[in-house]
């Protein structure tokens, strides 16, 4: 184990302390050790399962390939309805490059993965996999089945986890609402995967296998965190299993139509083709959602900016002082010692970099600090290390802009305990983001240096082929009678082009229209 995986694995335990220190309960006979125990233990395993067990880096390459279907399938229907100059059709070059654009390229996927998760829980297969997890979480960490329950929803859809135990949620702890909120601060849903995916595939291929591990790992990081930040002080009322999903505790004499749950909302039962509509339909929402709190938030953010930059215009000393200060630096100072306690790296420039990076999404979501992370490991300012963790510690939704979402998602389930819920929101996105960077930690401890299978091999862009100029010669060619030499230019035939003039080097005057393309699209 080398110097920085060591450090890794201190700061999973140094996260720990920082929790502490903002305990609600800092006496030790409130500190949950067995969650704590058991969550560490549980993402090392998940941590081994993923990078250190031979085979499972294939397996997770394999499940990669398969998920890159679905992207690619969400391609094939934004393609047909904005064409392939916007969606280009993969190893074709469109007839007019438009470039990446974020509207038409990443907020489709969007729509699609939500219709498609709609549809899995229609026919019952994500409640197969929700509840094989909740009954992991419950039987390892001793939660409450309901929090458990609501933790592994979260790893494939977002505040819609809370809907699976909404029966439920009035009557939980203020620890058990800070344990539910946490998890959806410290994961990412899997419809808004594709937008990371589509970033740093060129210099992370296996981004997306990591992604769904790091949302997987996330859930008892989240857990051991809101534990030790609000922990149990009364008996849950599910403590004694994990309920079926759409249970009501007081409902028994109740009749209701038949009904089943989609993405863990109780309605009235539809076909898969419905199911996948509806979804698509809100997945329609979401997207519009996510477009618009980034045009508000990095309006904000650009607002602020100006500011500083005003700031820094100013005359000497204020306006020294501003060229240094500004929001990524401030947030980059504020993140530093939680990316220290990562092991990202012993270079101070890396190191203060991947924290800028980390601290940004705090302000401007998980979106743009993902692009900043591809283009630095583009650049080659960060290593292979610092991007693997960086991109673990963005994978989640531990930002402001979530507070709202989360928060007041949830306090419409329970209007009755909306000051509890609101009180709760900003522990939770607290311990959300320390358990994004308890899982960094994680991938820090078994990261290997060279071990290419880990990132992945990014694929090499084809060369540029060149017409090499014509070779100098020392003597100039003699005339010939077939081809005098004139004393003047003479002019081109009506419809030719003109002949290129040879510089003195022995190279042509210009370069024909492909080679102008070509160097065209190389700058």
């Amino acid at each position: 184990m080398g110097i920085l995986n060591l450090i890794s694995l201190i700061g999973i335990f140094g996260l720990c302390a920082v929790a502490w220190l903002f305990s609600e309960h800092r006496h030790p006979k409130y500190f949950p050790w067995k969650v704590v125990i058991s969550g560490i233990i549980l993402q090392l395993i998940l941590g081994a399962i993923v990078f250190a067990i031979p085979g499972t880096r294939d397996a997770l390459q394999i499940f990669s390939n398969f998920l890159n279907v679905i992207f690619e399938a969400a391609d094939s229907g934004a393609r047909f309805v904005f064409g392939a100059n916007i969606v280009p059709v993969p190893g074709q070059d469109p007839q007019v490059n438009l470039g990446y654009i974020f509207a038409f390229r990443a907020l489709p996927a969007v729509i699609f993965f939500s219709g498609l998760m709609a549809l899995l829980y229609n026919i019952g297969f994500m409640q197969i996999l929700t509840n094989f997890f909740a009954k992991i979480f419950y039987s390892t960490m001793r939660l409450s089945g309901a929090e458990s329950l609501s933790g592994a929803a979260n790893i494939f859809v977002g505040i819609e986890a809370a809907i699976a135990v909404k029966p439920f949620l009035a009557s939980m702890s203020r620890s058990e609402l800070c344990a539910i909120l946490a998890c959806c601060f410290g994961t990412a849903a899997s419809s808004v995967l594709a937008i990371y995916v589509s970033f740093l595939r060129p210099v992370f291929p296996n981004i997306l296998g990591h992604l769904v591990s790091a949302s997987i790992m996330a859930i008892p990081a989240c857990f051991l965190l809101a534990k030790i930040l609000v922990p149990e002080t009364t008996v849950p009322v599910t403590a004694g299993g994990i309920p079926a999903e759409g249970d009501r505790p007081d409902d028994d004499d109740e009749e209701e139509a038949p009904t089943e749950t989609v993405a863990g909302e109780p309605m009235q039962r539809m076909s898969p083709l419905d199911a996948s509509i509806v979804g698509a339909l809100d997945g329609v929402k979401m997207a519009v959602s996510i477009a618009a709190v980034l045009i508000l938030i990095l309006g904000f953010v650009f607002l602020i900016n100006q500011l500083f930059a005003f700031l820094a215009n100013l005359p000497a000393p204020v306006g020294a002082f501003f060229q240094v200060v500004n929001l990524q630096n401030i947030l980059g100072a504020l993140f530093l010692p939680l990316t220290v306690l990562t092991g990202v790296s012993l270079e101070w420039n890396e190191l203060w970099a991947s924290s800028v990076i980390i601290g940004r999404r705090l302000f401007e979501t998980a979106i743009p600090p993902y692009q900043a992370l591809a283009a630095a490991g583009a650049s080659g300012e960060l290593s292979d290390r610092a991007i693997l963790i960086v991109s673990y510690a963005l994978s989640g939704f531990a930002h402001l802009a979530s507070v709202g979402i989360f928060v007041g998602g949830v306090s419409a389930l329970i209007p009755s305990r909306r000051r509890d819920v609101s009180a709760m929101g900003w522990k939770a996105l607290f311990a959300g983001t320390l358990a994004t960077m308890m899982i960094s930690c994680v991938a820090g401890v078994f990261y290997v240096p060279g071990n290419v299978s880990i990132l992945g091999v990014p694929e090499e862009p084809p060369a540029e082929v060149v017409p090499s100029p014509a070779a100098p010669t020392d003597e100039a060619p003699a005339p010939t009678e077939e081809a005098p030499i004139p004393d003047e230019e003479a002019p081109a035939p009506d419809g030719e082009a003109p002949a290129p003039d040879e510089t003195p080097d022995g190279t042509v005057g210009f370069r024909s229209s492909q080679t102008y393309h070509i160097a065209w699209h190389a700058r």
